[in-house]
Parts: structure tokens; sequence; C-alpha cells
């Protein structure tokens, strides 16, 4: 393994903040660390770097402890959400930084930065100010400046945070190939899902300093390890049921799951492909709440009307119903999932 974290450990006032975690990053893999504000991913990631001391455990880079080698000495790249790129230099010249630091002659640093800036989309702009920029720009410019030294392990903290959308998707897309023809090992964290899921061969989903779910995207999405996943994926169909052979009893009636699901008391996960509306006489009758378009298709919200936590539907364009309307609801056991 390129990167391991050994039973990691950082307390803040007594507080664990990275809580005996493990983790193994291979050569050439992407690794995205997800979870809300607190659950540690930052912190994992400045301990990695070495701007962070443990208080247990241990970090190994290539086998070799790195317990006492300060961050210059590590071989990492970073790359921040703010880009941290000096104003008063321009792209060369960032981008040059840390081959200055690492020895490079002029004619070397030259070389590299033309490469670079040809490799991120930004040739001919090392004599550029890099307060002329946009956000956009001044990204690729803090990327290349991270790659620069050639670092063994690429990380990443929110590293398309503040840009739109719009370029946050397009630019997620060219990191992936970037990453996949240098053969770059990154370890990013973000909270926003749908980035993780673009970028990394594996996901890292981490909640009060610890791992709660480790595995490729579509592991991750398919079958989340437990509610908090789940809830943290977007899903909000989620009921407490008792879970006999294939049927689970919910506050939302019988719903079938499949078969082979854990037995007894369950946390039972409904995608919103599998509410699907009938008329209001048959199923779990239902008001329509609230409508949100989605692009492909409508999420319709609703209130069962029997009590029970509210139901998400998944409905194309032209069969959504209207807000106020009332319809029956039965569940695909294809789209149900019973939690561990």
């Amino acid at each position: 393994m390129l990167l391991s974290l050994e039973d990691a450990t950082v307390r803040f006032g007594g507080r664990a903040v990275l809580d005996e975690v493990g983790l193994d990053v291979a050569e050439h893999e992407i690794v995205c660390v997800l979870g809300p504000s607190g659950s540690g991913k930052s912190t994992l990631l400045r301990v990695v770097a070495g701007l962070q001391p443990l208080d247990e455990g241990r970090v190994l880079l290539d086998g070799r402890d790195q317990g006492g080698v300060p961050a210059h000495k590590r071989g990492v790249g970073l790359m921040f959400q703010d880009h941290q790129l000096f104003p008063q230099r321009d792209v060369g010249a960032n981008v040059a930084f840390g081959l200055r630091m690492h020895g490079a002659t002029r004619t070397q640093q030259d070389e590299r930065v033309r490469e670079l800036l040809d490799l991120v989309g930004l040739p001919g702009a090392a004599r550029r100010a890099v307060g002329a920029l946009s956000g956009g720009e001044q990204q690729r410019v803090a990327l290349a400046r991270a790659l620069a030294p050639r670092p063994r392990l690429l990380m990443l903290d929110e590293p398309l945070g503040q840009l739109d959308r719009s370029l946050r998707e397009r630019l997620v897309v060219e990191l992936r190939e970037l990453f996949g023809r240098l053969g770059t090992t990154a370890l990013a964290v973000t909270h926003d899902q749908g980035e993780a899921f673009a970028l990394a061969d594996r996901v890292v989903v981490m909640r009060d300093g610890r791992i709660a779910q480790s595995g490729t995207p579509l592991e991750v999405w398919q079958r989340p390890a437990d509610e908090f996943v789940a809830r943290f994926l977007g899903f909000e169909n989620v009921v407490e049921g008792t879970v006999v052979g294939e049927v689970a009893d919910t506050a939302w009636g019988k719903v079938p799951v499949p078969s082979g699901a854990a037995q007894g008391v369950r946390s039972v996960l409904v995608r919103p492909a599998g509410v699907r509306l009938m008329a209001a006489d048959e199923g779990l009758g239902c008001t329509v709440a609230a409508r949100t378009f989605k692009g492909t298709h409508v999420a319709v919200h609703l209130h069962p009307r029997e009590g029970g936590p509210r139901l998400e539907a998944a409905c194309a364009l032209r069969a959504a119903p209207e807000v106020g309307d009332t319809v029956g609801v039965e569940f695909d056991p294809a789209e149900i999932l019973v939690l561990d």
C-alpha cells in the first residue's frame, strides 16, 4: 500500500475527532472521503499531510512510519479549496514554487511549468497575473502547482467547493481523466457526494471521527451500510420495521422486502423509484404535499393519510400528480433494502 493509517486518533479537548481510523490507499487509486461537517474528514487529510500530529496510531507512506517527518519532507501534494495562490506572482511562478523548493534549475522549472499548463488546459498562461484568472482557471493553476514536484500522493481538500455547479461538474470529469493519464494516487475530501462518486475509485463515508462505510461508488450507492449513510446520500424514505420472511411491518403498512433480508427490527430503505403511484382507492392512501422538479423526473412528496413518515416518489414528468391530489402507493421490492 502507498498509504496506510493504523488506528489513527486525534483528540481536541478530550474529544476524539479521529477515532482509531484505519485506511489503506493503493498506488494509482483515487479515494474520496465524504462526510458532514465535523465528521473528521479534513483532520484525516491534515494528519496524512503532516499538518496535524496524531495522539495515537501511525501514518505509513510506502511502509515507512511518518511519525516526526515534517510536511515538506513527506513527498505529498496539497490542493486546497481556496487555492492559496500567491497573488503577487504570475501563473508560472506559482506553478514553479514547489520545484524551486526542491532545487530544480530554471530550465527544468520552465519545462515543467509549460508541460503542466498544457496538461491542465492553460497553454501559454505562464505570464498571466493570478488576479486576472477566473475561479476555474485558478483551480487549474492550483492543480498544476500541486502536481509540479511529482508527489507520490496528491491530497485535495474540497477541491471544487468554491466553483459553480456547471463548472464543478465539468472539472471533476477532467480531473478524473487527468489522474488516469498520469497514474496519480489521490486522497480527496468533500461533502459533495456527486463530486466524490464521479471522481473516486473508492468512497469512504465518515461519521463522528470513524469510517461508517467504505466501498466503490456503486457499492455504497446500492447498499448503504446503515440509516446514517442512507440519509447522508439523500435517501429520505427510511422507516423502522419488523422484518418477518419477505415482509416488513412498518408505519407505511406491510412493505415487501427482498428474499434473504435480515430479520427482526430493522431500518428499511425504499428508493424513490420503488414508490409506485396508483389510484387513490388502492394501496397506501397518501396526499401530495409538494413536487420538486429534478430535470429528468419530478420528486413527489407524499403524506400518508393514516400517519407515518413522509414518502418521496420519483415520477415521470408528464405523470406527476398535482399538490393536493390523493393517490395510492404500492412498493416495489426490487427498490427496497433492509439496512444492517
